[in-house]
């Protein structure tokens, strides 16, 4: 199965002890390769579509179709197949502390039985990618946010991913750092990765000239092809 289109469709969202929806009928469509930021306030319902889309949660009603898979039917035994199409990165790093840069990035790869040979042959080239080819023996801790950050993204990369949900990647960065990330989820967008760049950053937003999704107390309220960050 190949994770192609992304079609949301009419999706409403509504938590256990909760009478307030966190989405409410929400439909959109993400061609293969497009570039698209999901923009809203804290509270509209960035971090709902995020764990919907990789399956942490599942719709109230309505369908969230991720190519051939639908999330809402998805059997609990076929998460972890859709998640290997999936790279996603935190605006915390998750990186393990104990490891090397080399080993975080590895790690993701062991952990789906990969062998010692493609690990070897992998690991160098995602630290090329993103630029931290002499930086594979440091430790997190010795690394700025950034470099971290950039460390996350190889990581995500591992299984070639044809979708790359960044869900606020630069809310812990300063504006030059920030700016380094959202060049590099350019880069990776180039190669034919599809990329939702979840964030409140208004000037990046603005900076990239792409297609906007806006939500707004969980309801979609604009959808424009080159957009700005409007609410």
């Amino acid at each position: 199965m190949h994770l192609r289109m992304i079609n949301i469709k009419n999706v409403t969202k509504i938590y256990p002890h909760s009478d307030t929806p966190a989405l409410r009928n929400v439909q959109f469509r993400v061609q293969p390769g497009e570039f698209v930021s999901i923009v809203g306030q804290s509270g509209s319902g960035k971090t709902t579509l995020v764990k919907l889309l990789i399956a942490e949660e599942k719709p109230t009603k309505g369908q969230i179709l991720l190519g051939d898979w639908d999330v809402g039917e998805i059997r609990a035994s076929e998460v972890p197949h859709l998640r290997r199409q999936i790279g996603v990165i935190f605006q915390d790093f998750k990186l393990l502390p104990q490891k090397t840069v080399y080993e975080n990035v590895a790690f993701a790869l062991e952990a789906c039985g990969a062998s010692n040979r493609q690990i070897k042959a992998v690991v160098p080239q995602l630290l090329k990618i993103v630029n931290l080819e002499d930086k594979a023996d440091r430790y997190p801790r010795q690394l700025s946010g950034g470099e971290q950050q950039r460390v996350v993204i190889a990581r995500s990369l591992a299984h070639r991913p044809k979708l790359l949900v960044a869900d606020e990647p630069t809310g812990n960065l300063d504006a030059l750092n920030a700016k380094e990330i959202t060049n590099l989820l350019l880069k990776i967008n180039q190669f034919g990765t599809t990329v939702l760049l979840v964030t409140h950053n208004r000037e990046i937003v603005n900076s990239l000239k792409r297609r906007v999704i806006t939500l707004d107390q969980g309801l979609l309220v604009n959808d424009a092809e080159v957009g700005k960050y409007i609410i």
